[in-house]
């Protein structure tokens, strides 16, 4: 029997999952490792805390298993996206990594935006000058810790650095890169000329692959430390949210998915690529060859439920504990007693600024319409509305730009939570539906690790026939009604909060 390993670093944290041919779980294993706020906006990871837990994780699944190295055929990375990881001439880490939702970088997206113009960068990288992109990360390095940039020999993203601990090898994958802001979305490869403007040297950055393409194999050291065979193949992987379209089956135009992970994503599958003028949204080079995607982003989805459940109410977590149970499980038993609107409580999920609609660093988290009536249930449940709103703003984009979805797919944590895929359900007004594995990104890179071991044709026959649905939720047309109404009025408060968030971050 041949296998494949799907690896996914995630913000909070690393999954290994070891598949067999049939793209069936073998063994899993996670490890989690912490977020570092030195101001705020900030936030930062350690990429050795990324490179142990995959050391961790690798070991873990290939012991549980008992299977043989040797029938380990090919390896795929996912990762969140963005983060920026600068190594020295001696390869070692110089700072901690700047990560996705870092919204430090506001002066340097004005410095990229003078030096090549709002338009031409939105025809070029396809989305406007953000926070969160690998590019401004750069800059701001170079602005605010100039020996550390002198001192920097490459950059790479969160799971290339992974794969060059792996392999040895500098490289990623275009749907990665193409949220660094130093791609040619079109043409799927560096732009020159976005690069000369930047004064950004070219050798810094990596080689650039396909998703499916090999882009090298275990080396030797990599091979000791986790039993690995240097024959297996590392491809080149996908950035978080494409590696989970690749995992939902989502490589085909009129398909979409929506996930509630860290963030949360609205998400479309095109073949062609397709831009939003106005920049709203983000258009990527997706892990299927020669294809795109569309999609919004809201920064923090699951992040606001799992912050109100850690500082607000952690006697779910207390409670969870004493019974052995999952506190998301009992807090979505709690929401489910709640009456849609949340007894008329709205909650802006900007913790970390926003991206889609806004693209506003300063703006951040708000409950509205809070009364000794509310209770904790209540407040959980406008959270999760509250996400879904913002996801629904997402969508109305999509729709906006003429990109037709006839199927929508739910993944992540959130995804798991029927009553919020019932609100999704109820909020777009079309059936949401899942799928009966649950591996997302990590299960899309072993697809693509199977295409670029030979072991499958390619990425759609692949998904054609290894991805089941499972669950769906039909929309209630009373409650779809309700969230029209609800929507607009959500809608409002930022722009009559916009100033309010300008002038608190002036404070």
């Amino acid at each position: 029997m041949e296998y494949l390993i799907g690896i996914d670093i995630g913000t909070s944290a690393t999954k290994t999952v070891l598949f067999d041919a049939n793209c069936h779980v073998v063994s899993s294993a996670s490890q989690e490792y912490p977020l570092y706020q030195p101001q705020n906006g900030w936030a930062e990871q350690e990429p050795l805390d990324w490179y142990n837990a995959v050391l961790v994780t690798i070991r873990k699944v290939i012991h549980d298993s008992g299977v043989k190295a040797a029938d380990i055929k090919g390896i795929g990375l996912s990762g969140q996206m963005h983060g920026l990881v600068m190594l020295d001439e001696k390869n070692e880490v110089i700072r901690p990594s700047i990560i996705w939702c870092d919204q430090r970088t506001g002066r340097e997206c004005e410095e990229i935006t003078e030096c090549v113009g709002k338009k031409h960068l939105i025809e070029i990288t396809a989305n406007p000058a953000l926070t969160g992109f690998t590019a401004s990360k750069i800059l701001w390095v170079r602005n605010h810790e100039d020996q550390n940039y002198r001192r920097c020999r490459h950059i790479l993203l969160p799971k290339d650095y992974i794969r060059f601990r792996m392999t040895g090898e500098y490289a990623t994958d275009v749907s990665d890169a193409s949220g660094m802001q130093l791609l040619d979305i079109p043409h799927r490869c560096w732009s020159d000329e976005i690069l000369e403007k930047l004064e950004i040297d070219k050798a810094l950055l990596p080689k650039v692959y396909e998703s499916p393409e090999v882009t090298g194999t275990i080396s030797k050291e990599f091979s000791e430390k986790t039993g690995l065979s240097v024959h297996t193949v590392v491809v080149g992987g996908a950035g978080d949210n494409a590696a989970a379209a690749v995992g939902t089956g989502i490589v085909s135009d009129g398909r979409a998915f929506t996930t509630i992970g860290t963030s949360g994503v609205v998400f479309a599958h095109t073949s062609e690529p397709r831009i939003d003028p106005q920049g709203r949204v983000h258009t990527f080079c997706c892990a299927v060859p020669g294809c795109w995607h569309v999609m919004g982003v809201t920064q923090a989805a699951g992040l606001s439920l799992r912050w109100f459940r850690d500082n607000l109410a952690e006697v779910y977590k207390d409670k969870a504990a004493l019974l052995g149970v999952d506190s998301y499980d009992l807090i979505n038993q709690d929401v489910a007693k709640v009456p849609i609107g949340s007894r008329r409580l709205l909650y802006l999920p900007y913790l970390m600024g926003e991206r889609t609609p806004h693209l506003n660093p300063n703006c951040r988290g708000v409950f509205f319409g809070l009364s000794a009536i509310h209770t904790k249930a209540d407040m959980l449940r406008a959270v999760m509305e509250g996400v879904s709103y913002s996801l629904l703003d997402c969508f109305d984009i999509l729709r906006e730009m003429k990109v037709d979805v006839n199927e929508m797919m739910a993944c992540g944590g959130g995804g798991k939570s029927r009553i919020w895929r019932q609100m999704l359900a109820d909020m777009y007004g079309c059936e949401v539906k899942t799928i009966k594995a649950e591996e997302g990104p990590a299960l899309g890179v072993a697809i693509l690790a199977g295409v670029g071991a030979g072991m499958f044709p390619d990425v759609q026959t692949a998904c054609k026939e290894f991805i089941e649905q499972d669950t769906w939720c039909q929309p209630d047309a009373s409650s779809h009604t309700y969230y029209e109404k609800g929507h607009q009025l959500y809608k409002k408060l930022y722009v009559q909060l916009k100033d309010c968030f300008d002038d608190l971050a002036a404070l």
